[in-house]
Formats: structure tokens, sequence, C-alpha cells
């Protein structure tokens, strides 16, 4: 049987090869060392060919690794009305070459409340992205949006805006970091069994059991303030507790993709994995 979660990286892990390098490079030397799971990081600005995703949609399938798009920071689903059609023309570039080099969830930040109301500000949001949910179904782009839960308290983007967005339209479904739900109450709080397992228990109430099973998750150690996020560590440097967060998604089920975002990408994506088998009792087939 093979492990419920697939273990990846945000980005190229940093051993990559110089040659063939690049995404394909990549998604080779990710299988080479374990990991079956790779978030393409297109975070400045979406520049690929046709040619090249086509090459990257088939390395994944030779090597049998899951591809997503981390799609560029600079999206916001509330931004000023001038600035809205930038914004929305970055994620759909993401979600049309992603799905072309055979990604299958485009990643993105959802924005910032600009000091709003986050409901008022959902009222701005949810139209904008259904509208590009609608867009993407004309155009035969089946990826998931998922808006990645943030890290700071005034970024929209609570596990509750992502639960809403979800909710309230087709092909949306959240990225869960957990290292940002743990530094974005800026307390040290959002780190124990309990709270993760209410978390995992609303998820499942509010986009059903099965959701449970295709979670996308992000995850390192992180350093926070008052105001959340500062930035992301080593797991053995930071404070989040792995084992009693696994410990909730092995009892609720879980499964899906954790990409790791910590400085050590690929160690720590490998430290995840290991600590995964230990606590669900899985192995590898």
């Amino acid at each position: 049987m093979s492990l419920s979660f697939k273990f990846g990286t945000v980005g190229s892990p940093t051993g990559t090869p110089k040659k063939p390098g690049g995404s394909v490079g990549a998604i080779g030397f990710s299988k080479s060392i374990g990991l079956l799971a790779l978030e393409l990081g297109w975070v400045q600005s979406v520049r690929v060919t046709e040619a090249t995703c086509a090459l990257i949609k088939e390395a994944g399938e030779e090597q049998g690794v899951a591809l997503s798009v981390h799609a560029p920071y600079f999206i916001n689903l509330n931004a000023m009305a001038e600035e809205w059609p930038k914004s929305r023309k970055r994620l759909m570039d993401a979600a049309h070459y992603g799905n072309l080099a055979g990604a299958t969830d485009i990643i993105f930040h959802p924005g910032s409340y600009f000091g709003n109301d986050p409901a008022e500000v959902l009222k701005v949001a949810l139209p904008r992205l259904e509208g590009c949910v609608k867009e993407l179904q004309k155009n035969g782009d089946h990826v998931t949006l998922r808006p990645e839960t943030m890290g700071k308290s005034a970024m929209l983007g609570s596990f509750e805006d992502a639960l809403a967005m979800s909710q309230a339209m087709d092909m949306v479904q959240p990225c869960i970091d957990f290292a940002h739900l743990h530094a974005r109450p800026g307390d040290g709080s959002m780190n124990t069994y309990d709270e993760w397992s209410r978390l995992l228990e609303k998820y499942g109430k509010a986009l059903g059991n099965k959701a449970l099973k295709k979670l996308h998750i992000h995850l390192s150690g992180i350093d926070y303030g008052p105001k959340g996020e500062k930035n992301h560590l080593p797991l053995a440097e930071a404070d989040l507790n792995l084992k009693a967060l696994f410990k909730a998604l092995n009892e609720f089920d879980c499964g899906g993709r954790i990409l790791c975002e910590s400085p050590i990408m690929e160690e720590d994506a490998l430290n995840m994995k290991k600590a995964w088998m230990k606590i669900s009792g899985e192995k590898e087939k």
C-alpha cells in the first residue's frame, strides 16, 4: 500500500542537478530521493512556453510525481478595481499553463483585507474568484484553485476565509498551511492535537469527509510575533508540534499532499515523510 500522503517541496529541491535542471530536473531528482510531489514555484511570474509545459507534464507522468503550481505572489482578490485585471491575469496564467504542465492544483495567496472587515472583503473576493472559475471551466482548464491560509492576521486567508471560498463554488479547495495557521494568532496557539482536530472536524463538515482525503498542505517550521508570521524555519528550530499535527491527520484518516517550505527543503520533506510513516504505521510499497 502506498502512503496516504505524497511528500515534496514548494519550488525545486536545493539538490536539483544543473543538468537537466529546471522543473524537469527537479521532478527527476525528487523521485530519486523518495519525494513523489512537487509544487512548481512560479512565484514571481508565469514565464513558460507551451513546449516547456509539455516536457514538465511528460516528466511528471513518467516519474509518477504529482504536480501543483504556486501562482505569483502578486495576486489580490481584494485589489483596487484598476489593479484587479493584472492580479486576475496572474492567476489565470498560472492555472492555464499549470494545466498544460500537468499540475492539478494551483495555489495562490488570496490578498489583503486593507484594514477592512473580513466579511466585507469576501463580498468583493468571492465574485471575482467565481469569475475566474467560470472562465477556466469554459477554457477546459481543469485544475483546483487553492487559496492558501496566510500567516498574518492582516491578510485575507484565515481558515474561515479559505473555507468560505471553497464552499461558495466548484473547483476551489483550501491550501492549508499549518505553519501559517499556528503563526497567525501570534500567541503560540493552534499547536495542539485538540486544536488541529477541531480544525479538521470543521473542514470535513464544511467540505465533506472526502475532501479530507485530498488535502493540499504546506508545512515548515515558523517564526512569529504578535502580528503573525515572520519567516519560515527548519522544523528542528521551531516550536511547531509536528507529532500532534500528524496524529490528528492520521486520526481523521486524511490524505493528499504535504509540501515542505522549510529552508532545508528536501531534508525536512523527508523528515516529515519519516515522521508520518512512524505515526501512521504506513509503509511504502
